[in-house]
């Protein structure tokens, strides 16, 4: 009989880090279980994260006094590299905490949306955790979990159909709704969605860029949104438009 799988298993899974037996008792457990997948999401964008701010620092040729300090005659200092490097790991570890925790603003907010968008457009067998087939029950869970209705917008004239959504991580007691929709051609968009009364002024429509993707990010009322993709800005601003002109009705 299988151990229960607990906080260490998603670790693992996260990481790559299991035999493919155990990698498909937690993907099951994970896609039955929301808390989970949220851990799942959080470790992920974690990583990505830690990867954007280090990898630079990792790939570095490693210094001539650290190589010296390897050998055998200078141990004292390998102890001391090594403390400082556990220091620097520890380091990444809080910063990549308070990454996660940091108050949703709207910049801050329109980063962790496409980071989340990158992240799951790519799945093939899990990029939504209830499928758009079952779109009111769909809605009526974020509208719970968000402590807010919201709305699925219907992107049919703009060519797109609504794929599913998932639950994301945003602060503390603020969790983010994320909606994917999805072109005949395979071209996905995603919707994310927060509920922020009065805690921010409304704005227009803001963009944000990072390798080829883009998001188009604004308040309206008590609620952000921001529309990630990579199928073009103009187009990208005319989908915005469509969905800004369905919520206000």
């Amino acid at each position: 009989m299988s151990s229960p799988i607990g906080e260490i298993d998603l670790h693992a899974y996260v990481d790559g880090q299991l035999d493919a037996a155990r990698r498909a008792e937690v993907e099951a457990y994970v896609a039955a279980h929301s808390e989970a997948a949220s851990t799942v999401h959080a470790l992920r964008l974690q990583n990505l994260a830690l990867h954007r701010h280090y990898d630079g620092v990792l790939n570095e040729p490693v210094p001539l006094r650290l190589t010296h300090a390897l050998r055998p005659w200078h141990r004292p200092r390998a102890m001391a590299a090594g403390l400082v490097w556990l220091a620097c790991g520890l380091a990444a570890g809080w910063f990549a905490r308070a990454w996660m925790s940091a108050p949703v603003g709207p910049t801050v907010f329109a980063q962790k949306a496409l980071a989340a968008h990158v992240l799951y457009v790519a799945e093939k067998r899990h990029p939504v955790e209830v499928p758009g087939a079952q779109e009111a029950h769909l809605v009526a869970w974020l509208s719970k979990r968000l402590d807010a209705p919201i709305r699925a917008p219907d992107l049919q004239q703009q060519g797109f159909s609504l794929l599913g959504g998932r639950l994301l991580p945003g602060d503390e007691n603020a969790p983010l709704a994320q909606l994917m929709y999805e072109a005949a051609s395979g071209e996905r968009l995603t919707l994310t969605v927060k509920h922020a009364p009065r805690s921010q002024p409304e704005t227009g429509f803001k963009l944000l860029e990072r390798d080829g993707n883009s998001v188009f990010y604004w308040i309206d009322r008590d609620y952000g949104y921001a529309l990630s993709g990579n199928i073009g800005k103009q187009r990208m601003l005319a989908v915005a438009h469509a969905i800004d002109a369905q919520l206000r009705r």
